[in-house]
């Protein structure tokens, strides 16, 4: 763990507490709060990283990251990447290719006790693994952390033990592995009910529980729609030289300028496929035909493509360290 972590950090852990996007009403009101935030978050930790996912929101932030380090000459730092064994392939090759274009040192974070069992058993999602075939560090969290009390638990991603395992377990182990000490993510207040009470700087100082250290979110002010209006008038003409620089917002994959093609894009595949929310690839599912950006997002429910065992257990998984 980092000497002294917390003491050396000045943050206002109550940053947030009590508002919401409402309060941040203007596109800009929200930009100025994430350039804000994500400085603080570069200059103020001694070892930070960026959580991505391939999503939106962390590839948003990531976006944040790399435009601030610039502006103030700060390093960008490194993010990581939870393999949880269960991506879609286009996930992959997503990170992949924008990391070696933005010149990104990626940290692959796996639970690869559990992978390798996985592998040795030639196992599918949703088959059983034996608690006593995990090592003593996933015993551990199975015994003493979850309280988990059958002696399998099925390898699939949006499950208690599953999830835990496969994600937070993970992620935990490669904060200590290197030191991090803040970790930037794209969390949002309008995302789940689980997250509305968040701050942009959130304590993670428990050793109990996880190597000690802070959420950094930028983000929190925005809403989906919000999102998608930073990336088509921000992210994606900064990052596409062909791309037009007045908001122009595509209708579908044949709509884009200059003969480019969604995937000269820093956009998932997956939205314009139709998915809103991006899981695993075994239990989400694309809520429409139409790309993310263009569906209903005000009347519909931007999580409802996903398992709702584990959206109703994220306030227990986030007490252990879930994002």
């Amino acid at each position: 763990m980092t000497e002294n972590f917390p003491d050396y950090v000045d943050v206002d852990y109550d940053d947030g507490t009590g508002e919401d996007p409402a309060d941040y009403p203007h596109i800009n009101d929200k930009i100025e709060k994430a350039i804000e935030v994500t400085r603080q978050g570069l200059e103020q930790y001694e070892n930070p990283a960026v959580m991505w996912t391939g999503g939106k929101d962390s590839t948003l932030v990531l976006y944040f990251v790399t435009q601030v380090a610039e502006r103030y000459d700060l390093d960008v730092p490194p993010a990581i990447f939870i393999d949880h064994y269960q991506h879609f392939d286009a996930i992959h090759d997503f990170v992949d290719r924008w990391a070696d274009e933005w010149g990104l040192e990626v940290i692959y974070a796996r639970n690869e006790d559990i992978g390798q069992y996985v592998e040795e058993n030639d196992l599918e999602p949703g088959d059983d693994i034996p608690v006593d075939e995990l090592d003593e560090h996933n015993q551990h969290h199975v015994e003493n952390i979850l309280e988990y009390e059958e002696d399998t638990f099925p390898f699939l991603l949006d499950t208690y033990a599953g999830n835990h395992l496969l994600k937070t377990v993970a992620l935990n182990d490669a904060l200590e592995e290197h030191d991090i000490d803040g970790i930037l993510s794209g969390v949002r207040w309008d995302e789940q009910e689980a997250r509305a009470d968040e701050t942009f700087f959130s304590e993670r100082h428990d050793p109990d529980i996880y190597p000690p250290h802070d959420r950094v979110q930028p983000i929190l002010q925005f809403d989906e729609a919000a999102v998608w209006e930073a990336f088509w008038n921000f992210v994606v003409p900064d990052t596409v030289d062909e791309f037009p620089d007045d908001g122009y917002v595509p209708e579908g994959k044949d709509d884009l300028p200059d003969d480019l093609e969604p995937a000269d894009t820093p956009v998932s595949p997956k939205y314009w496929e139709g998915f809103r929310s991006l899981g695993s690839e075994i239990s989400t599912e694309k809520t429409e035909d139409d790309p993310a950006w263009l569906q209903d997002l005000e009347g519909t429910t931007e999580r409802a493509g996903r398992a709702q065992d584990k959206e109703d257990l994220m306030e227990r998984l986030r007490d252990l360290g879930y994002m």
